[in-house]
């Protein structure tokens, strides 16, 4: 395997588990420590990887992965996860979708859903949409951001605030162990307020590698969401928190 190839996949399994160490990578690949030195030391000369003592994780939380990368990460755990919400969403009601790759795939699992209206602030989901006559969609104004097709700024949440929702689907860039989610976009911090505080019941949607990053904007706590749909157990007391606040955990294994 040459090293470019070799090193698109140690991002992946460290995007995937959140760290790594040399010596797991080199069992992995069948190369030598040094092998996966040198690689790693590339990688975080360029600012995709941060070297901590025997491996590296993540960079420090403080800038998104790519929408494009973001897209392709643990595809079946989000349509497993997908499919979990889908099943929970009753016909006849008005649905917000934000911005996110799991709110996408749950876009993607509604268009059966009869007599639905559909508030997105995510270009994505409305293209999903737009070809299922059942369900009408509402697209927020706002500040489109090129790498997502996200709708931010103050136009977002005016409009999100001139409407009562049955039911928010959301998503978030990470959750942390005290129950927090977490994003980068200070905007869309504001805009995922907005909608918890206009939805009568919220879903997140969150596969488990969202555990294990970090972003330095708080939305909420799983307090305030209703049920968390993920794809693995929550690790610590979390599960004790969850019951404490009443928040229901799906947990949606992939098939």
């Amino acid at each position: 395997m040459s090293h470019a190839f070799r090193q698109q996949d140690i991002l992946d399994i460290i995007r995937k588990d959140g760290k790594v160490t040399v010596d797991g990578l080199a069992q992995h690949f069948g190369v030598t420590l040094q092998t996966i030195r040198r690689d790693l030391c590339d990688l975080a000369e360029e600012g995709q990887v941060e070297r901590v003592h025997g491996g590296a994780m993540l960079p420090s939380g403080t800038s998104n992965i790519g929408y494009e990368e973001r897209r392709r990460l643990n595809l079946e755990a989000k349509a497993a996860i997908a499919r979990a919400c889908a099943a929970r969403i009753p016909d006849n009601i008005a649905l917000f979708l934000n911005i996110g790759t799991s709110t996408e795939a749950v876009a993607r699992e509604l268009r059966d859903h009869k007599n639905m209206l559909v508030v997105t602030n995510n270009m994505n989901v409305a293209n999903i949409l737009v070809d299922t006559p059942e369900c009408g969609v509402v697209v927020t104004g706002g500040h489109l951001r090129r790498t997502d097709g996200g709708l931010v700024g103050k136009l977002a949440i005016e409009t999100i605030l001139q409407f009562k929702f049955d039911l928010a689907i959301i998503g978030c860039s990470a959750l942390d162990r005290d129950g927090d989610l977490l994003d980068f976009d200070i905007q869309e911090v504001g805009v995922s307020q907005a909608i918890l505080r206009q939805s009568r019941q919220t879903f997140l949607v969150a596969d488990a590698s969202k555990l294990k990053r970090s972003a330095p904007a708080r939305i909420a706590s799983l307090e305030r969401i209703d049920t968390l749909f993920t794809d693995a157990p929550l690790p610590g007391d979390l599960p004790a928190r969850c019951a404490e606040w009443d928040t229901e955990v799906v947990v949606a294994r992939p098939t």
